[in-house]
This record gives C-alpha cells, structure tokens and sequence, in this order.
C-alpha cells in the first residue's frame, strides 16, 4: 500500500492523510503558477492531500493540478495557511483562500507564524531598513485565533490549527483559546527531533506535524543515514521519512521530480535498531528558518518564539 493512503485522526474527528505534497514553488506569483504541472503529477501519483499557503501564492494553482489530474475536490484534503500579513481581517482572508482554490470549505486552515507584521496600503508587508518584518502588537496571535473559530464553527474549515508554535506561544494562546488548535505544524527532521513540543502537543490533543521533513542536504547527506539508507536499498529520503512515520508524525514533503514524489510515498519499514540510530542525530538544529544575523526569525527573536 502506498504511504499516501495511510491517515491519522484528529482530535475532531478529522481523518487527515499522512503525507501531504508540499506546494510552494519559489517566492514570486510567476514561479508559483509555473508549479502546477509538477502538482498534478503528484495528484496523479497518489497524494491525497496538499499543503500550500497564502504565502505561497499557490492557491490559485491547486485548482487546476487537481482538474487537470482527474481527481474529485472531495477525494483531496486541503491544507492552507494565513500568512503575517491578513491578520487585520481574517475573515476576508479566509474568504479569498476559499475563492483562489475554488472551493467552499478548507480541510485545515492554520495560523503560518505567530507574529503578526504590518502591511502598507497595497497589502504588502512592511520591512523595517534592515530588511526584516515589520512586526506589530496588535492584533496579536489572541485576536487571529479567536477569529480563526468562528471559521472552524461555521464549519467553512474541517479543522484549524497553528503553524510554527512553541510550548510557551501554545501556553499564551490557551489563556484565551476556546478552542484548542487541532494541528501544529513545526520544522522537524533527524537534527531538529522536537520530542518535548511532540509530547506537550499530544498531552493536550494537538497532532504535531512535519515541515522540512527530510532536512534538505544537510541531513539527507548525514553519513550516518546514508549506512542505513544502504543497508535496506533505499534512499535517504526514505529512512528519513520512515523514520517519521514511526514517531506517529504526518509530514509535509515537497518535490517536482515525478520519480521522487513516487519514492517519498513508498517507505520502507524501520528496524528498531534503525529506528534508535536515527534518533540519536537530534542536535537542535533549525535549517530551514534558522535565525539571521540579527537573530530574528521573520520578526522575532528567538525568545519571542519560545524556540
């Protein structure tokens, strides 16, 4: 069976495929519309869900790749995020999403980071002179959360979660939440493991989720997955994603080479053995939004973040 059938349940009731494909394709809208052909062979490969965002400027593009792959609306879990910039009016974004990809309800809406950043009158994001996000007080991640359910009660969103939280910003945001977020998206990989945030999400219902599964080089190259990964006749990419799939972890994994997207949902199982040898490589380690040189993480510092 292909790990693109296998699922897990949220908290809701929710049944969430477990390998979602990943949906950006460059930082510009161009770049972004030139990536549906790469996303229909994904659909057509087997992916049941896909992940995109506002940020992304690929909503517009999930559409077509889902048409043009023959496959229904309804047979494709959605996944979409709100980005830094709409928390001004939520509602309105949200709508806009429901409008670029078509459709009159999202599988899983959720909150892309927990800084808000101010935008200019074009609805661009404001940088301060040294190239950061402007970054604001108010409305804070409180107020987006509080706005995000009443989508989730209008039923217009299956589940609404958080992307890019920490203990201490999912602490803050349980201060005024109704509703606790169904899933938390996070950077994990075999250097950045996250076991404390994975247990304190399942203690209280969250279902963690992986972005930058497979670490990109710097861990695909780890010598020590690359023994493993030859010993059971496969690729990195697919210990690294087993090993994922062990820990109980849904991932997001992207890829435009159509033989790759068919290897990254064919995995392999994991020894026990392999399994601990893999767990091991945990440094802490963040590649994929590491801090800049000032320190700050689109905005915020690390302490901000509670990272």
């Amino acid at each position: 069976m292909s790990a693109a059938n296998l699922t897990v349940t949220l908290r809701n009731g929710v049944v969430m495929p477990t390998i979602a494909l990943g949906c950006y394709n460059g930082n510009t809208k161009e770049e972004a519309q030139a990536g549906w052909p790469w996303m229909k062979a994904g659909l057509e490969a087997g992916y049941k869900m896909v992940d995109t965002a506002h940020a992304y400027h690929t909503e517009p593009v999930i559409p077509k790749a889902i048409q043009e792959a023959g496959v229904k609306r309804e047979d494709i879990f959605i996944l979409t995020k709100l980005s830094w910039g709409q928390a001004n009016d939520v509602q309105a974004a949200f709508n806009n999403s429901l409008k670029d990809l078509q459709t009159d309800y999202i599988d899983l809406y959720l909150m892309h980071w927990p800084m808000v950043a101010e935008i200019d009158e074009h609805g661009d994001i404001v940088k301060t002179p040294e190239g950061d996000h402007k970054v604001v007080d108010r409305p804070n991640f409180n107020d987006v959360w509080a706005e995000m359910e009443k989508i989730y009660e209008s039923g217009r969103a299956k589940a609404i979660g958080v992307s890019n939280f920490s203990i201490k910003t999912l602490n803050e945001l349980f201060k005024t939440a109704k509703i606790i977020p169904h899933v938390n998206q996070i950077e994990i990989h075999p250097y950045l493991a996250q076991s404390e945030l994975i247990q304190f999400c399942k203690e209280k219902g969250i279902q963690a989720m992986a972005y930058t599964p497979t670490g990109y080089a710097t861990v695909r190259n780890d010598p020590t997955i690359g023994e493993i990964a030859k010993k059971n006749g496969v690729t990195p990419t697919q210990i690294i994603l087993a090993w994922h799939l062990r820990r109980g972890i849904p991932l997001a994994c992207r890829s435009s080479s159509v033989e790759r997207q068919k290897e990254n949902i064919t995995i392999p199982a994991l020894s026990d053995e392999d399994f601990e040898t893999v767990n091991k490589l945990d440094r802490g380690q963040l590649i994929c939004n590491a801090p800049n040189e000032r320190g700050l993480i689109w905005g915020w510092t690390l302490e901000q973040l509670g990272w």
